[in-house]
């Protein structure tokens, strides 16, 4: 007997949360680690030209890992090959990965070959002109050396994509966090005695790692390899159409990055790092609240929308929403209060200064803002995704990202670097906006009076607690004056928490009570199930 929509709903509500809770467990693990990884390296070289120098470097094998295993392949793989797992058998889904596998390895391995062979060219004319001649040298070294990383990571991202539509998350959310421990030993291992050659090494070895971590997922699911590479298979041929898009559309983003590295080449010393610092803080809570949801949620809305069960992807979706927006939105605006006893915290030591603090700091109130719209793109997208629809957020990502450029262009000269952070959030603001208007339309809404009310609850709280947060650290430094950062810190987050769970509470926030629930039960099936 076939389940009523409300209760396919629920199902499908409840199997993203008990996935989301384990992978945001992960997640934060791996967050954390990527943060000890960015504290370690802060120590070490603070924001210098030599730090400046592998960031620069890193940019381009970043970009080829993102259009590939960062998110275009899975975005076109796992709706294809859960389609497969549904309607036809495992032999034939297996030999799609196979085929599908074989040709990103060949691909990449050409395109990494002949990047390696103009890396000269490249650091010198478009991705760090502003360098000094010895600081594009070094760059050109670790650029060449890290070029090996997008093509493992082109498997490896595969390999995620195809555990991932079994419905099984334990080892690929496992596998970043075995990347960033590669990482912080080559940080402390070897950048003592090669500079920042360690760091590149680290980066190899942690993308072999990130790979063969997943290998055991494979060999529980029995997946089958077959030697072909054809691009006439019918699943090979529809991976490829949904993947082209997404490709255009994740370039689009890898630009945007590109031309901050252009720009902030040109500033001071030190800008590129800082800007990097400031980002990766913002993804701290991204990544466990957005990324962790929209992870377990994509082969949630794959399935729902094979089946045709398009009101119950609504509902799901708006659930979703519902879910990052009470969890992003304080985070943001936490980053945004806390911003200066948080970098000090996390950061000053070593030959991380205070005049580094600064400049972190002011490019991270920037990117705070965006951190809500950042989470709210990372579930949308999915949605569009799972109805192998990828060229209408991808459209809207091209505008996204001439609106990146043509603000960054603006705000550089009065804000220096945090313009360039500033011109990220309004275009990732706008980006959302225009994603919601138009999967409302695909999906004939999106439970939008539910939503908004929702987040109007989540904005007076979370106002409530930057409030609190001021007042509070007025009246702290007017009591005992200058406090150190750790109290200042470990307090207002502490406060923070308190105040909006509180203020949620006093406006009958349905989210409040599913989380009361969770906590006494220790079930995360209860989060979105229960209100949200």
């Amino acid at each position: 007997m076939p389940m009523s929509e409300s209760t396919s709903a629920s199902a499908g509500k409840q199997q993203i949360a008990r996935a989301a809770g384990l992978v945001m467990a992960l997640f934060m693990l791996s967050r954390l680690l990527g943060l000890i990884r960015e504290m370690i390296i802060g120590a070490q070289f603070g924001t210098s030209a030599d730090l400046d120098a592998y960031l620069a470097a890193f940019r381009l094998p970043d970009l080829l890992f993102q259009l590939v295993a960062g998110g275009a392949l899975g975005s076109a793989f796992i709706p294809t090959f859960t389609s497969y797992l549904a309607r036809e058998s495992r032999d034939v889904a297996w030999r799609l990965a196979s085929g599908v596998a074989n040709l990103v390895l060949a691909v990449m391995t050409a395109i990494a070959a002949v990047a390696a062979i103009l890396a000269p060219w490249l650091v010198r004319g478009a991705i760090a002109p502003g360098f000094e001649p010895t600081q594009q040298a070094l760059t050109v070294r670790l650029m060449r050396t890290m070029l090996i990383t997008p093509v493992i990571f082109g498997v490896s991202g595969l390999v995620m994509g195809a555990l991932n539509a079994h419905q099984h998350f334990l080892l690929p959310a496992a596998a970043p966090i075995i990347y960033n421990l590669a990482i912080i030993g080559g940080a402390l291992g070897l950048a003592p005695r090669l500079g920042v050659t360690g760091l590149a090494v680290g980066v190899v070895t942690g993308s072999v790692l990130h790979l063969l971590v997943q290998i055991p997922g494979l060999l529980w699911f029995k997946a089958r390899y077959w030697p072909v590479l054809t691009l006439r298979d019918p699943g090979v041929r529809e991976v490829g159409r949904l993947m082209a898009p997404r490709v255009l559309g994740l370039a689009a983003v890898q630009v945007n990055f590109l031309i901050n590295t252009i720009l902030a080449s040109s500033l001071a010393e030190g800008s590129l790092s800082a800007l990097n610092f400031a980002w990766l803080m913002m993804l701290l809570p991204q990544g466990v609240f957005a990324q962790a949801v929209a992870t377990a949620a994509f082969p949630t809305f794959s399935a729902q929308a094979a089946r045709g069960e398009i009101d119950e992807m609504r509902s799901t979706l708006s659930a979703t929403l519902r879910a990052i927006f009470f969890l992003s939105v304080p985070a943001a605006v936490g980053l945004l209060m806390l911003r200066m006893p948080l970098v000090q915290l996390l950061f000053q030591r070593g030959a991380f200064e205070a005049s580094s603090t600064e400049t972190v700091a002011w490019a991270l109130q920037f990117y705070a803002l965006g951190l809500p719209a950042h989470a709210g793109v990372e579930v949308v997208a999915r949605a569009f995704y799972a109805l192998h629809d990828t060229r209408t957020p991808v459209a809207i990502s091209v505008v996204a990202m001439v609106l990146n450029v043509v603000l960054s262009l603006i705000l550089i000269r009065p804000l220096a670097h945090g313009g360039l952070a500033l011109a990220n959030t309004l275009a990732t603001t706008l980006e959302l906006l225009g994603m919601m208007i138009l999967v409302r339309r695909r999906l004939e809404g999106v439970e939008g009076r539910r939503l908004i009310h929702a987040s109007g609850r989540v904005v007076v709280a979370a106002t409530l607690m930057g409030g609190a947060l001021w007042a509070s650290r007025l009246l702290v430094r007017g009591a005992i004056g200058e406090t150190n950062a750790a109290f200042e810190a470990g307090g207002g987050v502490l406060l923070g928490v308190a105040v909006y769970f509180c203020a949620s509470l006093a406006m009958g926030a349905g989210e409040i009570r599913a989380v009361g629930r969770w906590i006494r039960r220790s079930r995360i099936g209860h989060f979105l199930q229960g209100g949200i």
